[in-house]
């Protein structure tokens, strides 16, 4: 007989699935406001990469709001959108990798050459902004990711298509964690380095300023092009481990 490998669960998955059984119980209404990440993590006595990894999965569920400078707020939920537990599949298998940068590729590239065409100031700011935090990162790969996610949904925005920003948000944990995989890859690469990573940011940016539809589509396409060739780089490695 043959057994389904059980999957160890991640403190975030578990931080996520109380403050999901708090939501349910109704202990957090919507409109309610979160704790900051720092206490949250000193109530939870864990890291705050974990609660930020926790809040993400329940923005990707739909349950709660990250707002700019002002903290994270519970959503108004339908029953349904929470009737199942945390579950998620972010075990970096390849098959969900392949999948994810295909609707990555799809979704953002079409994102990207829309952004050119209706970006405002503020879609500007918030890019350079997310662009700014990833150059003072500088080695800090919990910040440089939070950066990077930052970006490509503020080029979402920048559509003015918030079924687009719906569509990012909600594969939004899958997206952190390849980010990750692929940070830790560059970072240690010989042949590239954190600052190539953002320049390919930096372009997709200056063909969106520019108003270049077909340039930001190319840039945005190279970009997640690269990211998928250090990837591939990485299952080859570890099929050989095996």
């Amino acid at each position: 007989m043959e057994y389904k490998r059980i999957k160890p669960r991640k403190i975030y998955e578990e931080v996520a699935e109380v403050l999901l059984e708090s939501i349910k119980r109704g202990e957090l209404k919507p409109g309610d406001k979160l704790d900051s990440v720092q206490q949250l993590a000193e109530n939870f006595q864990v890291g705050r990469s974990a609660i930020r990894e926790a809040l993400s999965a329940l923005r990707a569920m739909g349950l709660v709001e990250m707002k700019q400078g002002e903290g994270t707020y519970i959503k108004g939920f339908e029953v349904d959108q929470i009737s199942s537990p945390i579950t998620t599949a972010i075990l970096m298998d390849k098959g969900d990798v392949v999948n994810l940068l295909e609707v990555r590729k799809i979704i953002e590239a079409g994102a990207a050459a829309s952004a050119a065409l209706k970006r405002t100031e503020e879609n500007l700011h918030a890019m350079m902004v997310a662009l700014d935090e990833m150059k003072e990162a500088r080695g800090d790969e919990e910040i440089g990711e939070q950066a990077d996610m930052k970006f490509h949904l503020a080029i979402a925005e920048a559509s003015q298509n918030p079924l687009l920003t719906s569509l990012l948000n909600h594969v939004s944990e899958l997206m952190i964690e390849t980010m990750k995989e692929t940070r830790r890859l560059w970072l240690f690469s010989k042949q590239t380095t954190s600052e190539k990573l953002r320049e390919e940011h930096v372009a997709i940016y200056n063909a969106i300023k520019e108003g270049n539809e077909a340039k930001a589509r190319s840039a945005m396409l190279t970009h997640l092009e690269n990211v998928e060739s250090i990837l591939e780089k990485y299952f080859r490695n570890v099929t050989k481990e095996k």
